[in-house]
């Protein structure tokens, strides 16, 4: 009876032992080591670099993409793509994302070696297409200027002496013609 109770202890023991083993052998590439440049935008091309030392030298390193919509690798759009490629020698990989038009909401992008098990992740959150045209404008990210230099005030001061004087024209003018008629 001890032997049999040693032995599924052993048994269960060694099955939820497996799963973690398993976790600790695949590396992390650390956010760190991953960047996105471009603004990942609706029909733009953004690029994620998984930078030095991410995947072995020469690895095939698989990507996925999984999105609110369809995202480009290749040549077929779908909501979920996968593509080979493969790493430099400093173990470096360079994807090219291109969104399509009309995208919208955010993109997971997981990258993993096929030799070290390393793995690397990256969100790409589409900005919406009116959000991005509101900053084109300016190079800092700020709202175009479209307004006026004139204040309001000094608008409306204009406004008052302009009817002010008109008025004193009107009142001038009924001022002579009373004085003539009399």
């Amino acid at each position: 009876m001890k032997k049999n109770t040693a032995a599924v202890v052993l048994a269960v023991a060694a099955l939820l032992s497996a799963p973690a083993a398993a976790a600790h052998a695949a590396g992390y590439v650390p956010a760190s080591n991953i960047t996105v440049i471009g603004t990942p935008a609706s029909g733009a091309t953004t690029l994620v670099e998984f930078g030095e030392g991410s995947f072995a030298a020469g690895e095939s390193v698989g990507v996925d993409i999984t999105g609110a919509g369809a995202a480009t690798l290749g040549a077929l759009p779908t909501t979920t793509v996968s593509k080979q490629y493969e790493a430099a020698v400093d173990g470096a990989v360079s994807v090219r994302v291109g969104l399509p038009d009309g995208a919208s909401g955010s993109y997971a992008m997981t990258a993993t070696g096929a030799e070290s098990g390393n793995v690397g992740t990256a969100t790409l959150t589409v900005v919406p297409a009116d959000a991005a045209a509101s900053h084109s404008g300016s190079a800092d990210g700020e709202l175009a200027f479209t307004g006026s230099t004139v204040s309001a005030l000094a608008l409306w001061t204009a406004s008052g002496a302009l009817a002010f004087g008109v008025g004193l024209v009107v009142l001038r003018r009924s001022v002579r013609k009373a004085g003539q008629v009399a």
